[in-house]
């Protein structure tokens, strides 16, 4: 049986729905099939998996792995999934260092195989971890079948709390929302920027960026997000644009199938 999330509306009605039954919808969710059996093959068997080379090897484990970090679209790519993973995190020249999208070094960090002698997958509660994410990325998926706005609204809580929540610098939190593209797609959103933006620099992104959101958000740094009041704003400022996005497409494109109807002449 195919479990599809129930979504009545889009945008904010929509969220709130969906808020509320979220926990009964995941649990349904993970009873429908694939995923429980994927998880549950994931539980049994990522012990034996001590290597990246162990890991690339086994397909069903890498699909959950690769998943749980929204890396499912790489699942083929399995030459630079093992680089990723055997470089590790710790050296400035490891490829996940070197990628724009942070997903890969969070991945590469989960695992542990390029950093220590003993890699994280030996860890008692490492299978727990990894399924917990992977979960919440299947539903989330599903949702985005129906409505891709919600399920950029569904990832926020997790993918701004990895950011906010972990020691580093001011400059390399804002870097580290640049570098993820669902985080940047909810910023970009919700503060009207255009696709230009990304064609600036890198510092001149994160300025403008941080400048932009402290000043509408009334906050001092990006730590204002540790607050859930503020990301509750975040999201509700990026469902609202989305919507309005969305309306005025749909306005547009009905005026313009007015104006045919009528014998007008459009030029482009």
């Amino acid at each position: 049986m195919t479990f599809s999330p129930v979504i009545p509306q889009s945008g904010l009605l929509g969220w709130t729905f969906l808020s509320r039954t979220l926990e009964a919808q995941k649990d349904n969710f993970m009873k429908s099939g694939a995923p429980n059996r994927e998880a549950e093959a994931f539980r049994e068997r990522i012990s034996s998996v001590k290597t990246a080379d162990d890991l690339v090897g086994d397909r069903e484990l890498l699909s959950v792995a690769l998943t749980a970090f929204g890396l499912e679209d790489d699942l083929n790519n399995t030459f630079l999934v093992k680089k990723v993973l055997s470089d590790g995190s710790f050296s400035e020249d490891a490829l996940a260092n070197r990628f724009s999208d942070k997903r890969y070094l969070e991945f590469t960090k989960a695992f542990g195989f390029g950093d220590f002698d003993v890699p994280r997958t030996q860890l008692s509660d490492f299978s727990e971890e990894i399924i917990s994410k992977y979960i919440d990325q299947k539903f989330e998926r599903a949702v985005g079948d129906q409505d891709e706005s919600l399920r950029l609204a569904l990832s926020l809580d997790q993918s701004i709390g990895e950011i906010v929540n972990k020691e580093a610098t001011e400059a390399t939190k804002w870097f580290s929302v640049l570098g993820n593209p669902p985080l940047k797609s909810i910023f970009d959103t919700a503060f009207f920027l255009p696709p230009a933006f990304s064609n600036l620099s890198l510092d001149r992104q994160v300025n403008f960026l941080k400048s932009e959101v402290l000043s509408k958000l009334d906050g001092e740094s990006i730590d204002i997000f540790k607050e859930q009041s503020s990301v509750d704003r975040l999201r509700t400022k990026f469902l609202l644009a989305s919507q309005l996005n969305n309306q005025t497409v749909k306005t547009g494109a009905s005026t313009a199938l007015s104006l045919l109807r009528n014998g007008f002449k459009l030029s482009f």
